[in-house]
């Protein structure tokens, strides 16, 4: 076998320690960014808050560096901010943010609407719908908001990429800061649960184009809501 089949062979091929090294740790600083997203969108900690390395080191049994990883990770995301001399805080959207945030979900939801989906994905769209009706009903916020992030990840899924699943889910975790620095209270979720089962109830007849004009109108509805609450502030 010549040079290059042996180079193609994985069997005639191994990692160095320090190359292992170098491909290991981005693995584990993927791992605990995945950690800290969750604990970030579920309110742990609120925008405009330092972060404390050494605890939160401690606290999930890692090194600093590896910490450090996921922090410049989140950083790219725009869930975090590192000020030099200060520290790694979570960040504070503004009005700017939000008109960004909808300027990207009009891009991907209503598209990915208009195309449609597999049966599937769609009813991934209806069970959501009806989570968020259960949860309108007990009047409990946290679980509507849940549902209605589902809603509008399943709208996303539908278009069978990953790379826009990734790009939703760091715009949703971006508005989910968004809301924990302007609070909303469960009248603003439940004004869209009705809105939200007829886009589902349009995509399950096939009417893909009447439910991305249901979208876009929604869409520009609950930018200038969040706007309202964003003023009166």
């Amino acid at each position: 076998m010549d040079t290059a089949g042996e180079l193609l062979d994985d069997t005639h091929y191994e990692l160095g320690p320090a190359a292992r090294l170098r491909v290991a740790v981005p693995a584990v600083a993927s791992r605990v960014a995945a950690e800290l997203r969750r604990q970030l969108i579920t309110g742990k900690w609120v925008p405009g808050m330092r972060l404390n390395e050494p605890t939160i080191a401690e606290e999930l049994g890692v090194s600093r560096n590896t910490l450090r990883e996921a922090f410049a990770e989140l950083s790219a995301e725009r869930l975090v901010i590192r000020l030099p001399n200060r520290g790694v805080f979570v960040a504070a959207p503004g009005a700017d943010d939000l008109r960004d945030f909808y300027t990207v979900r009009r891009a991907i939801e209503v598209t990915a609407v208009r195309n449609g989906g597999s049966a599937e994905r769609i009813a991934a769209i209806q069970e959501a719908v009806a989570h968020g009706k259960t949860a309108a009903k007990a009047r409990d916020k946290e679980r509507l908001a849940d549902a209605n992030l589902g809603f509008h990840r399943a709208i996303v899924e539908m278009a069978e990429s990953q790379r826009l699943n990734t790009l939703m889910n760091q715009v949703l975790a971006e508005m989910r800061l968004f809301f924990f620095k302007e609070p909303v209270n469960v009248e603003f979720y439940s004004r869209y649960v009705e809105d939200n089962a007829k886009i589902a109830k349009a995509l399950a007849d096939g009417r893909f184009e009447e439910a991305a004009t249901l979208l876009a109108a929604y869409l520009d509805r609950s930018e200038q809501h969040l706007f309202e609450i964003y003023d009166a502030s």
